[in-house]
């Protein structure tokens, strides 16, 4: 029986010639990772397991980006645990504030995490780095503490959905929408603990940002992971922020699917997912035959959408226009690096010009932590991936998940629109 792409690397990680869906196996790690708000847990559970340090001080990677800068006392403790601990390790990839960046755009972007590789985190969209061909999914903190203690994991072997992508999206149209169209077609429990394997001629229509866009939300359709197989795009992104080597993977012939879906991405429009599920979306066309909902904050950014591609579609519908009054727009590049890029292009001229602010990198809105906490009865659009009941702020707010264009465009008219409505 043939192998799709994650079970070949599970299987090259076990030291096995083959794994089968549902086999229990143990896997070596190439990296582990954690943030300011999991590690601590993990690392009182490391103290617990009194063993003599990590196994591997340049393959954990601790990125503090959920509250940092540090919004109060409780915040400034956990990072003060996980910096002491890194300290105590020597831990090599220890990112703190100056140098962090959200971790899963950040991890990529320092060559962390290349094809091949098998990657956990304390985070659940540790998912993102199938982007580049390698399996990664979040764990929890004990996971984690095993991890940066052994080295190993176990995993339960998945089966797998199979996404054939074809065709070219229309201009306004990114990784965003795919994922969103896909959540919306299949659920949230659609891919319940199960490969999300990406293929087919559409992907070369895809940039390296859409895809690990597409990967990063993996996780709202339930999947255990989500992968795309190497091609030209990623071999150039890997050479370009990475000096290891790696390890490139495709699918059996025969390898076996629970389900097969083909997608004409030419043929999907904007997307918006409506509180309080991923998969309540709504196609941009349809939104407009609605009443107007107007909208009170726009979020640009996070791990999801905080990247180059995302601020420079966002910066293309904002340029010369003013936010409508009465709406509060962030702006947050996912790291430093991205955060330089934008102001030598002139994009955070742009979005200052506009009537938004720029922040440094954080998670912070995302999970309604600071940064953009949102009050009762208050509506936001955000780029980020999840909007569930009380996700930004009060339970008694909404959160209406869309691509950077949708949220630009919805920042200038004070209501949820596409970017064809604003134009550039």
């Amino acid at each position: 029986m043939g192998m799709t792409m994650t079970q070949k690397i599970l299987a090259a990680h076990a030291g096995l010639e083959s794994v089968v869906a549902g086999q229990l196996i143990e896997a070596d790690l190439d990296l582990v990772l954690g943030n300011d708000i999991t590690s601590p847990v993990a690392i009182h559970e490391i103290e617990k397991m009194k063993v003599d340090g990590v196994f591997h001080k340049d393959k954990i990677a601790l990125v503090m980006d959920h509250f940092t800068p540090n919004k109060d006392i409780k915040s400034a403790q956990h990072c003060k645990c996980v910096r002491e601990f890194a300290c105590k390790n020597d831990i090599t990839n220890y990112f703190d504030v100056g140098e962090m960046g959200i971790e899963h755009a950040l991890l990529p972007e320092k060559g962390l995490t290349v094809a091949g590789d098998v990657i956990i985190g304390a985070d659940s969209h540790t998912c993102t780095y199938g982007a580049l061909g390698a399996f990664s999914t979040g764990v929890g903190s004990t996971d984690l503490a095993a991890g940066m203690a052994t080295g190993k994991a176990w995993f339960k072997v998945p089966s797998a959905i199979k996404f054939t992508l074809t065709g070219k999206p229309s201009k306004w149209v990114s990784g965003k929408d795919v994922i969103l169209h896909i959540i919306g077609m299949i659920g949230v429990d659609g891919a319940l603990y199960k490969s999300m394997e990406f293929v087919g001629d559409g992907i070369a229509n895809l940039s390296m940002d859409d895809r690990l866009t597409i990967a990063n939300m993996a996780i709202e359709a339930g999947g255990k992971n989500g992968i795309f197989p190497v091609d030209d795009v990623a071999r150039a992104y890997m050479r370009e922020h990475s000096v290891r080597e790696w390890v490139e993977y495709e699918a059996d012939e025969d390898a076996v699917y629970d389900e097969e879906y083909v997608i004409d991405l030419s043929t999907l429009k904007s997307t918006v997912a409506f509180p309080h599920l991923p998969e309540n979306t709504h196609t941009i066309d349809e939104i407009e035959a609605m009443d107007d909902i107007k909208i009170d904050q726009v979020v640009i950014g996070s791990c999801t959408n905080g990247r180059m591609d995302d601020l420079r579609a966002a910066a293309a519908i904002m340029k010369g226009k003013k936010v409508a009054k009465g709406v509060r727009v962030i702006v947050i590049p996912g790291t430093q690096k991205i955060y330089l890029d934008a102001i030598e292009e002139g994009l955070v001229r742009t979005f200052i010009e506009a009537g938004a602010v720029v922040s440094t990198p954080t998670c912070g809105p995302c999970l309604g932590g600071h940064m953009g906490v949102l009050a009762e009865g208050e509506r936001c659009v955000s780029t980020t991936n999840r909007n569930f009941v009380g996700r930004m702020g009060h339970v008694e707010s909404e959160v209406y998940l869309a691509s950077p264009a949708v949220a630009a465009a919805s920042a200038l008219t004070g209501k949820i629109s596409g970017p064809e409505e604003v134009g550039e």
